[in-house]
């Protein structure tokens, strides 16, 4: 057996409150649910992205917890990269330097493709790149 997608994906952050305006606000992600100071979780497409701070899900859960989800986390900077065709790059690079948001990188990769780099408030390299970098 072999899985067949990804549902979820998760970043860690240091600045939720931030983490949570930037997906919002800037990436237009329609929040899904979020409990102050431990995640906010957001709809793409057909999976789940979620953001959760780094400190509150180290801690594992209370024996009576409802929901036992183990303790896990990251420390630095992560990695996201968002399906995109090159018309929708082109206009997320707008919207993204409209707002001042620096773009770290916007390559052609040596197979075909393009892709963009920039940073979210945590300091998470976010992309978006079009599938068929991978062959997709």
């Amino acid at each position: 057996m072999t899985p067949s997608a990804v549902l979820e994906t998760a970043l860690y952050v240091t600045d939720l409150v931030a983490a949570e305006a930037f997906y919002a606000d800037v990436l237009d992600l329609s929040r899904i649910s979020a409990v102050p100071g431990r995640h906010a979780f957001f709809r793409c497409g057909q999976g789940v992205l979620l953001l959760f701070n780094a400190e509150a899900t180290r801690n594992p859960p209370p024996p009576d917890a409802k929901l036992p989800v183990p303790p896990h986390g990251t420390a630095g900077q992560g990695h996201l990269c968002f399906s995109a065709t090159a018309d929708e790059i082109g206009r997320w690079k707008s919207r993204l330097e409209s707002l001042n948001i620096a773009i770290e990188a916007d390559f052609e990769w040596p197979n075909g493709g393009r892709s963009i780099y920039f940073r979210d408030p945590s300091g998470n390299s976010i992309e978006f790149a079009e599938p068929r970098i991978w062959g997709l």
